[in-house]
């Protein structure tokens, strides 16, 4: 199958016609018109080299919120606050850490300059968010993603203490579900993930989901 090269109209091919490891297609920018309606069609862009990929994979894993697992150690953490838990307060610098440390696919960064640029400007248009977990004033956890409608899309999280980045996103996820959130998308499985309720869906089911949460444009 040929891979669908993206130019400067802003479309993206039927999710359907995705490669088996989800790949959709390539090129294109990252200005803020586009990666909206990537994420509204159920699409995620990951780097490689300067040229931006455009993934969409079936199965799709997913967090409900009702379904978060909170292990006893993290009640235990969250009851004593052994993190100051932000929302929003250090975008720029959740994002900057991600980059230095993330690894989606285990063989270097893949936000680059421009992703980072882009989702800055997406924050500032009040898209994209961050969750911070601090240790006094020092930013030892976090993650950041775009909310839209009823859905939030994880993009990457970091932690430089040990269980930061799962109290960040624990309280995260209980605030969005009280905010009404429903599905929190985790686009690619990780151990970590599933170890607080993330489950793979269907692709088909992801999609239908979508269109009952985001809100028609």
């Amino acid at each position: 199958m040929a891979l669908f090269a993206l130019q400067k109209e802003l479309i993206f091919p039927p999710v359907h016609l995705a490669e088996p490891d989800g790949l959709l297609a390539m090129g294109g920018d990252l200005s803020t018109e586009r990666l909206l309606l990537a994420y509204r069609s159920g699409i995620f862009p990951w780097y490689e080299g300067n040229v931006p990929l455009w993934w969409c994979p079936d199965p799709r894993f997913v967090l409900f919120p009702e379904k978060l697992k909170v292990s006893k150690t993290m009640q235990q953490l969250i009851k004593k606050e052994a993190f100051r838990f932000s929302i929003d307060t250090g975008f720029g610098s959740v994002i900057r850490a991600c980059k230095t440390s993330s690894r989606k696919d285990q063989q270097g960064t893949w936000i680059t300059n421009e992703v980072e640029q882009a989702y800055c400007l997406l924050h500032e248009k009040g898209y994209a968010h961050s969750a911070e977990a601090w240790m006094g004033d020092e930013l030892v956890g976090g993650l950041y993603g775009i909310r839209m409608g009823k859905a939030f899309f994880g993009e990457s999280m970091f932690s430089h203490q040990s269980n930061a980045s799962k109290f960040a996103f624990i309280r995260y996820v209980q605030l969005l579900q009280q905010e009404g959130i429903e599905l929190i998308d985790c686009q690619v499985y990780t151990a970590h993930l599933e170890s607080l309720g993330a489950e793979m869906i269907a692709r088909e089911i992801f999609m239908k989901k979508l269109k009952q949460l985001l809100p028609a444009k």
